[in-house]
């Protein structure tokens, strides 16, 4: 059996030793296209060095910065084919603003497996801390393996959407550099997918797609410049569900709902009718 709940649940993963600098950081969120106003000293706190203020998002993608082969989906109970594996959503939460420069360990364990019947969802938290054994951000994500339900576990709780009752108090368009894609890719995940037409085409896309990463980081950056006065050591926390494909060249609009300390969102591409591309979008901050 490819899943199985009873040794997967709870199961502690390798954990692994890292560094990162300043010039890692600033590819980052170049990468997602900060600096699109040079002169801004705003855009500045994300692309010189003298303020650096570093993306919460950013703490995701640290631990794999030059690891650049894909990941075998094999954890302790668990034994599925990536081609089946589809990135659910991802959170972080931050127990204090990320430096620019650092030494970290990551420790992660298989924390639930659900069986949606014809899909199994994986989820999976990490918490990175630092040389002295502080605590610095926690990661959680969910992995879709398509076909690998049926295993008789639980389906796991419902997934209950933010429901405004009234008009965003924020929509904020982002444009995708037609880049995008291939400077994204310089921070670890070189999937050809995102790169490579005749890869795309043979999958089924039209054309490379955006990493759905980099459409989680630039949301995240969007919503802190217009929110928090371009200040990324206010957030805390930030989640999202990936909800469909993004092409480098589209625009992404978010729409944003303030709701005390904590903005709820959805991200989609107005030129496809709205096609969703993020959904339950929450971050909080101080």
């Amino acid at each position: 059996m490819p899943i199985d709940p009873s040794v997967a649940i709870g199961a502690e993963l390798p954990g692994t030793t890292f560094t990162w600098t300043s010039s890692d950081v600033l590819l980052y969120h170049l990468a997602l296209g900060a600096g699109a106003e040079p002169t801004d000293p705003r855009e500045l706190r994300y692309t010189l060095e003298n303020d650096l203020r570093t993306l919460p998002t950013f703490g995701v993608v640290a631990p794999s910065l030059r690891v650049f082969e894909p990941p075998a989906v094999r954890f302790p109970g668990i034994h599925v084919d990536l081609a089946k594996v589809l990135h659910g959503s991802q959170g972080i939460t931050l127990h204090a603003p990320i430096p620019v420069e650092g030494k970290a360990r990551v420790d992660a364990r298989i924390t639930e497996v659900w069986d949606k019947g014809t899909a199994a969802v994986i989820v999976q938290e990490a918490t990175a801390t630092g040389a002295d054994g502080t605590p610095m951000w926690t990661t959680r994500s969910s992995i879709f393996a398509r076909g690998e339900g049926g295993f008789g576990g639980s389906r796991g709780p419902s997934t209950t959407a933010y429901e405004p009752t009234r008009g965003p108090d924020l929509v904020i368009d982002t444009p995708v550099l037609p880049q995008q894609a291939l400077l994204y890719r310089l921070c670890g995940d070189r999937n050809p997918l995102h790169a490579d037409p005749a890869f795309a085409a043979a999958a089924g896309f039209p054309a490379p797609i955006l990493h759905g990463l980099c459409t989680y980081g630039m949301v995240c950056k969007a919503l802190t410049d217009a929110a928090l006065d371009a200040d990324p050591t206010r957030v805390r926390s930030f989640e999202a569900r990936f909800a469909g494909v993004v092409y480098p060249g589209e625009t992404l609009r978010t729409h944003a709902w303030l709701d005390g300390d904590t903005l709820h969102a959805t991200t989609s591409v107005p030129t496809r009718a709205d096609a969703p591309a993020l959904t339950g979008i929450t971050l909080t901050f101080d």
